[in-house]
């Protein structure tokens, strides 16, 4: 961590518990800043030991500021953006802690000015209950934290992130932003929605007096994330919804198909089918994944991070090759104006080379492309 102070905007259970894990590191130095749309919420923060001072001024909460972590719920990511544009640090890295992550790259992109980088952030980790109250500094503990990086991010920036997820004792996970939210509508999106449901489902029954008194830890473990915060699930609704419906067709799909081994009375199918579910839970509890590496020669942590950034500094390359030539042209049409005709330089040939190649390029890719989709589609 390099930045001398780090803004938490949002100081609820996600923003308070990181302000808990970085000041519980002791980390020399470090100032952390934190603001909140109500005040209350922020001074409580300041009083559990989760910031170093609380400031009600957006603007002055964010100035200086190394890293500004939005910690808001996901529909209002974007206004907080557009609200802190303006007064942000040049050079400043601007992430977020929210559950999906498409939209808000998007917004990043629209909103925060050039001279800063975003990376998108998610911790998969949080509680069913929201609030300061809640936070915890061991919160992320052995999580993952989703590290999603935009094209033009800087090194520092990515690094900047990895620190903070490193900080707080979360685990990195580099992923892109559409797989990201396909995965997380699986894991993490489909789960609250099937705790809400079954809650709803039950609660609603006529029976529910009789019921209601025979409910105990069953029951309550299913239906724990019902208790979750109603905005922040229609913001993932919101900003999610194709790939949770995806989720949710396949989830209607394997409760017709359990249904169907009841009707049928098929017990041993039944039987094998608790089984292996109960088999391969034991596993996942008990051997936690790890992402495979791909095939081919072993490539350490390090040198997959530099090839991550290195994808980043080709795009952002690119991206000035092309605009190389008509800044040339721009210098050569001024310089004509003003004395006359004159040839082209041996830099000015480079650069209309570079286009051409680059255009070149680009026909090939789409050619290969419309090829493919034409084998697919006979």
């Amino acid at each position: 961590m390099t930045t001398k102070r780090i803004t938490i905007i949002g100081t609820g259970l996600i923003g308070g518990s990181i302000g808990l894990a970085l000041k519980a590191r002791a980390l020399a130095g470090l100032e952390i800043v934190g603001h909140d749309k109500d005040r209350g919420v922020a001074n409580q923060a300041e009083k559990l030991g989760a910031l170093d001072r609380a400031e009600h001024n957006l603007p002055d909460a964010i100035s200086g500021a190394g890293m500004v972590i939005i910690a808001v719920p996901v529909l209002s990511v974007r206004e907080v953006m557009e609200q802190i544009a303006p007064d942000l640090t040049e050079g400043a890295v601007v992430t977020d802690t929210t559950s999906t992550k498409a939209h808000v790259m998007q917004w990043a992109k629209e909103t925060l000015p050039s001279h800063v980088s975003f990376v998108g952030g998610h911790p998969m980790a949080g509680k069913e209950t929201p609030g300061i109250e809640q936070a915890d500094a061991a919160l992320f503990r052995e999580k993952s934290y989703c590290v999603c990086p935009s094209v033009d991010a800087s090194e520092a920036a990515i690094k900047g992130v990895l620190g903070l997820a490193g900080a707080v004792g979360a685990e990195p996970l580099f992923i892109d932003a559409a797989e990201h939210d396909v995965y997380a509508a699986a894991v993490s999106h489909l789960p609250l929605m099937v705790s809400t449901a079954l809650f709803s489902l039950v609660r609603g029954s006529p029976a529910w007096p009789d019921m209601g008194l025979m409910a105990s830890s069953g029951f309550l473990d299913a239906t724990r994330l019902a208790s979750g915060d109603p905005a922040m699930s229609h913001g993932i609704w919101a900003t999610n919804r194709e790939a949770v419906i995806h989720w949710l067709e396949r989830m209607a799909a394997e409760l017709t198909r359990y249904r169907d081994l009841l009707q049928d009375a098929q017990d041993e199918p039944l039987l094998e089918t608790f089984a292996r579910a109960q088999l391969d839970r034991e596993v996942f509890l008990t051997q936690p994944l790890r992402r495979e590496k791909e095939a081919g020669p072993t490539v350490d942590s390090g040198q997959a991070f530099l090839s991550l950034l290195v994808g980043g500094m080709m795009a952002k390359n690119l991206q000035r090759a092309r605009e190389l030539p008509d800044l040339m042209r721009q210098k050569r049409d001024l310089e004509t104006a003003e004395g006359g005709t004159r040839k082209l330089t041996m830099g000015e040939k480079i650069a209309e080379d570079v286009r051409r190649d680059l255009d070149r390029l680009e026909k090939k890719r789409a050619e290969k492309t419309q090829e493919e989709s034409s084998r697919e589609e006979s």
